[in-house]
């Protein structure tokens, strides 16, 4: 007789059933355990705000995402788009977090794109020859909108 305590899903982990059966993970627990979030209230306050949608939907945080849903994060810039390819048991190391999802080539180009822009961007910038004062600092994000 199986033992009850030894099975695969027990009430004590974040894993629930999902309706059309299979295993789901919290979508904002899954951005959060997949490194796309510093927090996990980062990543429900993003999912709540309409930034990430699953197969196509507008979804809220306690949604349940399974693998082989398309999950798009809208960055500053472009879009982030993958297929969830694993259910993580708890936050671990970057490479142990990029294998839980494959990022499109869609995706990837526009990362790209985005960052060689920011990178070019910033070479072409004014730069003072001295660090810039607390005032300076602040007048300095509010002018490259992080405010």
């Amino acid at each position: 007789m199986p033992n009850p305590h030894e099975s695969e899903v027990s009430p004590g982990n974040s894993f629930d059933e999902a309706e059309g059966g299979g295993l789901s993970l919290r979508i904002d627990r899954w951005l959060w355990c997949t490194r796309l979030y510093k927090s996990r209230s980062l990543a429900a306050e993003a999912v709540a705000g309409g930034k990430v949608h699953i197969n196509g939907r507008r979804v809220k945080p306690a949604h349940g995402v399974r693998v082989g849903d398309r999950v798009v994060v809208t960055r500053p810039g472009y879009e982030f788009e993958c297929e969830v390819r694993q259910l993580p048991e708890r936050r671990g190391s970057a490479p142990l977090a990029q294998a839980c999802y494959a990022e499109t080539d869609k995706a990837r180009a526009a990362r790209e794109k985005y960052s060689e822009q920011s990178r070019l961007a910033a070479a072409f910038a004014p730069h003072s020859d001295e660090r810039p004062d607390k005032h300076a600092r602040r007048e300095l994000r509010r002018l490259r909108g992080r405010d």
